[in-house]
């Protein structure tokens, strides 16, 4: 029977350090959610810091929040070119971003315009 010193083991149980500690909650979450003029609606959650949610490219939209300070109507655009079909996109965002309470309401002119003018954020 092999014997271990107790010390060790101790100090592994009272830090967590032994598994890698507790993981914390994400600094950022909010609920996204689109509407266009057919009727069809998304709705995913973005989690940042670390990123993750259900949001498909969640990585990408935390970076793109975070160099706005998250907030979504001052995301810098993806450079890329929409259509100008005008079938409306009523898009939201709802949470909190680093403790402040995000609540966030813009139509774009179509879906395209959406992922583009919001950098990422509006992309699914």
């Amino acid at each position: 029977m092999a014997i271990f010193p107790f010390e060790p083991l101790t100090a592994c149980a009272l830090t967590l350090a032994c598994i890698g500690g507790p993981a914390h909650p994400a600094d950022a979450s909010i609920a996204l959610s689109t509407l266009d003029s057919g009727g069809r609606s998304g709705a995913v959650v973005l989690q940042c810091d670390p990123a993750g949610g259900t949001h498909p490219d969640a990585k990408a939209a935390c970076a793109a929040l975070s160099r706005a300070d998250g907030d979504p109507g001052r995301v810098t655009p993806k450079d890329v070119a929409c259509t100008l079909e005008y079938a409306p996109v009523e898009a939201r965002a709802f949470g909190t971003w680093k403790g402040k309470q995000v609540d966030f309401r813009t139509t774009y002119p179509n879906r395209c315009a959406a992922d583009a003018h919001s950098g990422g954020v509006f992309g699914f």
